[in-house]
């Protein structure tokens, strides 16, 4: 049985990676997208392919900071939000003498005021509602800590609570799901955005055993397609070479 025909999902940093293939796969699903993240052409290219293939999907151009213009458009479209994916996410690797506070405080904005942004914004539809799942994208470094990854893992391991605080109160108490994803490295051109020089070379190296997106967004399917009875609390995704 198909538990996500006609369910509107609103994806965060959509335009590609995890997000972009994500999307598609839902879609293909029968699932109503809205897709977010701040780069247009490449947002409008992923609706204009869902759209091609016979699916439904709407772009909007949103920063995670204002999370609350997102939710209200998803709603003016669709009447309803029945699916948060919290996919806008940033890892950035430095050692803690580099002293990378620009770095560490975009990890702190992306990963974890943006995804309380997005629960915030959409979480009074979902009570209206009486139902509703949020899926907060995390990592394995959100499990164990590797070199050069204490902020972000420290950003993971907040998702890891947060999440885990939601099922205790959202879902037994409003029937309101939270499940989290856990990757491990993926293949997104993430170790490319690393600043500091350090950094890159450890994140370069971590890149080489990387998986590729679809791997997660077929978690992300399986996670979301259960009925309204289960709820699928943590997939981890790791890499076969993986250490950490």
């Amino acid at each position: 049985m198909n538990h996500l025909q006609d369910k509107v999902v609103v994806i965060t940093g959509a335009s590609s990676g995890i997000g972009a293939v994500s999307a598609k796969a839902l879609s293909a699903r029968g699932a109503k997208i809205v897709a977010a993240a701040r780069g247009q052409e490449t947002l409008d290219q992923l609706v204009a392919d869902i759209n091609m293939t016979g699916g439904t999907a709407v772009a909007r151009l949103a920063d995670v900071a204002d999370m609350q213009a997102l939710a209200d458009f998803a709603v003016e479209r669709f009447g309803r939000i029945d699916v948060l994916v919290n996919n806008a996410g940033l890892m950035l690797f430095s050692f803690w003498k580099d002293g990378a506070m620009d770095d560490w405080n975009r990890m702190i904005d992306v990963n974890i005021r943006g995804y309380l942004n997005g629960v915030h914004a959409v979480l009074p539809v979902m009570l209206r509602q009486k139902a509703g799942h949020i899926l907060n994208m995390d990592s394995v470094a959100g499990h164990q800590v590797g070199d050069g990854a204490g902020v972000y893992s420290s950003t993971k391991f907040f998702v890891q609570a947060m999440t885990e605080s939601m099922r205790r109160e959202l879902g037994v108490r409003e029937g309101i799901k939270a499940s989290t994803i856990s990757p491990g490295v993926i293949d997104t051109g993430w170790a490319d955005k690393v600043t500091d020089p350090a950094g890159r070379t450890a994140a370069q190296e971590l890149n080489a055993i990387a998986i590729s997106p679809q791997s997660v967004a077929d978690a992300v399917v399986y996670a979301l397609d259960q009925p309204a009875d289960v709820t699928v609390n943590d997939l981890i995704i790791s890499p076969t070479r993986q250490s950490w």
